[in-house]
């Protein structure tokens, strides 16, 4: 199985009593699909795990996976231990876990494969390595990835190193064929496309999700003017959605939009501040109006 196009972190939302709002969870999942995204992810870090209840947990999971089973949608679920993953199991909506290399114990790369290989062998459905070193301060070379890429049952990569390195390159230019690399720096969407990369894991196509969706074909289709033109804004509306700790702009500017019923974050995050926001919304409109023409 190959993965392509773009898949959605959800966030989370809260209503204003702080509960989580699962009927906004829903309209989302269906309107983020209705604008053409391949998948969506549930308990993605966008989606504040650590700060959810097992219950909490557990309803946010049922939401996503009904909408995807309902839509056929493809549905990507955080899962980062043997317990986590075997709850997958009998979940046919589910497409693949998403597997985090071990934060904070950094264990190497040899210990980060084998922790890897084995969750793969014990999960009941495919893994997908969330490679994000400036989080675990675990770092993969390309051949330690291309060993996972080997392992039966891993099938891609959420590729999230920083920025685009030697090891960057030499991954997405000798990909193995049934496994797919996907953007996880949303600013970086553009180039990683243009390197082979197959689509994106993409928090900040919370918004302007018709153009990023648009972003991944052109670059597929060879239309690479149209490629360089979306990545251009799109890249500078996501560093603007990031310019605080994920998903606090995200939350703002969708509060600001009408689509959820508050801004707010759980501890330790904090909400944007509003300049943070408001820049954001401009942009977000300013995008709309220039990207428009090619919806």
């Amino acid at each position: 199985m190959r993965l392509t196009g773009v898949f959605v972190p959800l966030i989370t939302p809260f209503e204003a009593s702080g509960e989580v709002a699962l009927s906004t969870v829903e309209r989302l999942a269906h309107e983020l699909l209705d604008d053409g995204v391949t998948g969506l992810v549930a308990l993605g870090t966008t989606g504040e795990p650590s700060a959810l209840s097992v219950a909490e947990q557990h309803a946010v999971v049922d939401t996503i996976a009904r909408v995807c089973r309902e839509r056929s949608a493809q549905l990507l679920v955080g899962a980062n231990t043997a317990e986590a993953l075997a709850a997958l199991r009998g979940r046919a909506e589910v497409t693949a876990a998403l597997c985090l290399v071990p934060p904070f114990v950094r264990p190497g790369e040899a210990g980060a494969v084998a922790h890897l290989t084995a969750l793969a062998a014990a999960s009941p459905v495919p893994v997908v390595v969330y490679h994000i070193p400036h989080r675990t301060a675990q770092p993969l070379s390309a051949a330690a990835l291309r060993q996972l890429s080997t392992v039966d049952g891993v099938i891609g990569i959420k590729h999230s190193p920083g920025g685009i390195d030697g090891d960057t390159v030499a991954l997405l230019t000798d990909l193995p064929p049934r496994f797919s690399a996907l953007c996880g720096e949303d600013v970086l969407l553009s180039p990683m496309l243009a390197l082979g990369a197959q689509g994106g894991i993409l928090a900040s196509a919370h918004v302007s999700t018709v153009h990023n969706v648009e972003l991944v074909r052109a670059w597929h289709a060879g239309e690479l003017a149209l490629g360089r033109e979306l990545g251009h804004r799109l890249a500078i509306l996501a560093a603007a959605l990031f310019a605080a700790p994920n998903p606090a702009v995200i939350k703002g500017v969708l509060h600001a939009q009408g689509r959820i019923p508050s801004p707010a974050v759980r501890l330790p995050l904090l909400p944007a501040s509003e300049i943070l926001v408001s820049k954001a919304l401009e942009l977000a409109s300013l995008s709309e109006r220039v990207l428009g023409q090619h919806a």
